[in-house]
């Protein structure tokens, strides 16, 4: 089995925002924010990082594949454009029926070298707390833990 990335295709850019925007205010009201406040982080984010449907020139959007098929979609560059050598892995995405075979591990080492490649320094990412699986990817790929926010519901 041979993994890889390679750009999304440009047909597949604009659904993939509109499926991510949706999917991010989702994740962001499963772990506890209101549906109003996360579509509003949602949509900021998109305008953001997505001026005219298009990704920022300093970020790349990637297909992964096995063997040639699609397996997910990995988003990542550099954080803010104050600090260029600090990359983010702002979202990956394996599909559900390739989840639990490695691709994401995988993945997560071709982002650490496209990132160094592209002259980052450091590579971070935001896990929510709903998701055991991915912390726990990520603890294994030695990633640590540079913030945490709790809540109680009342």
């Amino acid at each position: 089995m041979t993994i890889a990335v390679r750009p999304l295709p440009e047909a597949q850019i604009t659904p993939w925002i509109e499926s991510e925007t949706l999917l991010y205010a989702a994740e962001r009201m499963a772990n506890g924010e209101s549906a109003d406040a996360s579509a509003e982080k949602a949509r900021l984010s998109r305008e953001e990082n997505f001026p005219n449907d298009r990704p920022l020139a300093s970020h790349t959007v990637l297909q992964v594949v096995s063997d040639g098929s699609p397996v997910g979609i990995l988003w990542l560059g550099p954080r803010d454009s104050l600090h260029p050598d600090e990359w983010w892995v702002f979202s990956i995405d394996i599909d559900a029926e390739h989840q639990g075979k490695g691709f994401g591990r995988a993945a997560m080492g071709l982002a650490e070298t496209v990132a160094r490649e592209r002259g980052a320094r450091t590579l971070g990412l935001n896990v929510f707390g709903n998701n055991p699986r991915a912390q726990n990817l990520y603890r294994s790929l030695d990633y640590t833990v540079t913030a945490m926010q709790m809540s109680k519901e009342l």
